[in-house]
């Protein structure tokens, strides 16, 4: 008579070791993987190898002459310049907004966390258009600012104005879902055990949410470099004065400069791959 344990297993071929079948979808996986590495290297691989051959055909000496051109040495200064500013701020507003929506309770969170969102809803051009209705000679802003000689577009600071706003969402996002998983129990015994606010912060939460922190950073500072519509509504694009590297691009091809403009943007693209080889370490600090 069979037990309940021969009954349960299903009748396998001469030979078959039992669970060593084959793994059902297998060549479904293999598919889908093979999909996503051509449309990878199609969509991402070739623009990259065109964008450097375009830059170095005519030769290195050429391709460091086109770079060293004063005017995109100041798009690439300005770039990094807007980066060193905006990021560290979003990255303290990430953190302030994250606390504040995942350790207390009040009316309007749910609110707060959707305007939060409202960058990432809008086209970055509208926000400029509306930066520039608010602070422009003709905005609602503008005939105070005026009057105190107070000037805002179509300068650095209105680039840095911009890019905060498109960029605000990325560490708050990145922070709020890492801090609800976690909970308070960590910060609530610290402070039981006599620890400041301060030390709280310092000694327990940061170091739980440092990677996504940095994660958030990274994508933060991915978006500044490359930001293109809202920076070009409120900036004027000023050549050596307020054109950052991806106008400086737009402006090279213009002019029909084709090596410089690829050069300019073997620069931006450069930094891309960086930021992406940055991202994929950090991601695997956050999953150890």
């Amino acid at each position: 008579m069979q037990n309940a344990t021969d009954m349960a297993l299903p009748a396998l071929g001469p030979g078959r070791p039992h669970g060593r079948g084959k793994r059902p979808g297998t060549a479904g996986q293999w598919w889908l993987v093979a999909a996503a590495g051509i449309l990878s290297i199609v969509l991402i691989g070739v623009p990259l190898v065109i964008i450097f051959a375009y830059a170095f055909r005519e030769g290195f000496g050429v391709y460091f002459a086109e770079i060293s051109e004063p005017a995109t040495l100041h798009s690439i200064w300005l770039t990094v310049l807007t980066a060193i500013v905006v990021v560290p701020i979003n990255m303290v507003f990430g953190v302030c907004v994250a606390w504040l929506v995942t350790r207390f309770r009040f009316p309007g969170r749910r609110l707060l966390i959707t305007f939060i969102e409202i960058p990432f809803s809008i086209s970055p051009i509208v926000a400029g258009v509306t930066y520039l209705f608010l602070y422009g000679n003709q905005g609602l802003l503008g005939p105070f600012l005026e009057s105190h000689d107070i000037r805002i577009m179509f300068t650095v600071p209105a680039i840095f104005l911009v890019s905060l706003f498109v960029t605000s969402p990325f560490v708050a996002r990145e922070l709020i879902p890492l801090m609800q998983a976690q909970g308070s129990e960590d910060e609530e015994a610290a402070i039981t055990l006599g620890a400041s606010g301060i030390q709280t912060f310092f000694y327990v939460t940061l170091p739980n949410i440092r990677w996504a922190l940095l994660y958030g950073a990274v994508l933060c500072n991915a978006r500044v470099m490359g930001e293109f519509g809202a920076v070009s509504v409120v900036s004027g694009a000023i050549r050596g004065q307020t054109n950052t590297l991806p106008l400086q691009i737009e402006l090279l091809f213009n002019d029909y400069n084709v090596t410089g403009a690829f050069a300019a943007a073997s620069t931006l693209a450069l930094i891309a791959v960086l930021t992406l080889v940055l991202k994929y370490l950090l991601e695997r600090k956050q999953l150890a």
